[in-house]
């Protein structure tokens, strides 16, 4: 049996996840922790969340989990979602700077408020609603989703990777952002699967059966 641990650091629709994860794949085990044992354990590792990048990382810290997170990025499959994916990076502008779990090189950048469409209307902040996905690069995660299709988006801020080439989906809003990035055995997506109806649960289904 499969094994998942979805990482619960008090932030974001974590059991929304876990039962995306558990409706996908019937026979998976599914087990929302704060437990270093309990993630290091699993086969598999999804860090989702919504919110504030710095109040993510006061959390991670309360709890002990910034090290396990970067020991599990390293050698098994491991999904960031939005909040989840932001913290793999170095530092974010957001709260005037905070910096993140460095598991990969690069920022993380707000949208910039004068930020219009290729009309010149502008465009709100937060990103929020469906836009499609453009699958720059192929990668497992990808298999059985069309291209350009349309993903669920909730955040003001974007990652930008020091290695452009670790995108592997862009959006447009106002211009290409990575709105999904891989390297190794570690991918990341900035919408939310879970919220993404037919196509998101593919790629949750994807995820678990990935082979790194």
């Amino acid at each position: 049996m499969t094994t998942v641990a979805v990482v619960d650091y008090g932030m974001g629709n974590l059991h929304s996840v876990a039962k995306a994860l558990q409706k996908v794949q019937p026979g998976v085990e599914v087990i929302v922790s704060d437990r270093r044992q309990d993630i290091l354990a699993a086969e598999r590792v999804v860090f989702p969340g919504v919110g504030a990048l710095r109040d993510c990382m006061n959390a991670l810290a309360e709890r002990g989990l910034e090290q396990t997170i970067i020991d599990v990025a390293r050698d098994k499959p491991f999904l960031g979602i939005c909040l989840g994916m932001q913290a793999l990076l170095e530092f974010s502008e957001e709260n005037g700077g905070t910096e993140g779990l460095g598991i990969l090189p690069g920022r993380v950048l707000k949208f910039r408020d004068s930020l219009t469409d290729t009309s010149g209307a502008l465009l709100k902040v937060p990103h929020m609603g469906w836009n499609q996905v453009r699958q720059s690069v192929p990668h497992a995660i990808w298999d059985g989703i069309p291209d350009q299709t349309r993903f669920y988006f909730v955040h003001s801020y974007y990652v930008m990777p020091a290695q452009r080439s670790v995108a592997i989906g862009e959006t447009d809003y106002g211009g290409d952002f990575p709105a999904a990035i891989a390297k190794d055995n570690v991918v990341a997506v900035q919408f939310h699967p879970e919220k993404s109806q037919q196509f998101g649960l593919k790629l949750l289904e994807n995820f678990l059966q990935w082979n790194v």
